[in-house]
């Protein structure tokens, strides 16, 4: 079993193809889109991760090379810096997750990292900056 995070650059003629279609159902794979930038005719960048049966992973890719896409690997999180966190609750309302849960009665905030999807929206949402994001070979 692979679990990856990519991100896939769409160039115009393929925008509009069934790309995702494809990976699920010609590649047995799970998608979980985490960010996108599609636009008619226009070049487009989806970042998703893709979990599923290594061998048939392997062949998505190449697919999705053979197809024009660009394919990069993608390495990101996030990351809760505790020593800033002042406990406010504010990331726990936006966390779609539930990543970021507001513990009671010590009314502290805790990071769930195997939950986040990374979304950032705690990103935006934190007065402190106590949340951060980690990317490796990102190009978003």
């Amino acid at each position: 079993m692979v679990k990856q995070k990519i991100v896939l650059r769409f160039p115009p003629h393929i925008v509009e193809q069934p790309t995702i279609y494809h990976l699920i159902k010609d590649f047995d794979l799970m998608v979980n889109i985490l960010r996108a930038d599609i636009n008619p005719r226009k070049e487009g960048r989806l970042m998703m991760e893709l979990s599923g049966n290594e061998a048939n992973y392997q062949k998505a890719i190449e697919w999705l090379r053979e197809q024009g896409l660009q394919v990069i690997n993608l390495e990101q999180q996030i990351i809760w810096r505790s020593d800033l966190c002042t406990h406010c609750g504010a990331c726990t309302v936006i966390c779609p997750t539930e990543a970021l849960v507001f513990e009671r009665p010590g009314m502290t905030v805790r990071f769930a990292e195997e939950k986040c999807i990374v979304c950032e929206l705690c990103l935006r949402a934190c007065p402190a900056r106590a949340m951060e994001t980690l990317v490796e070979n990102a190009s978003f």
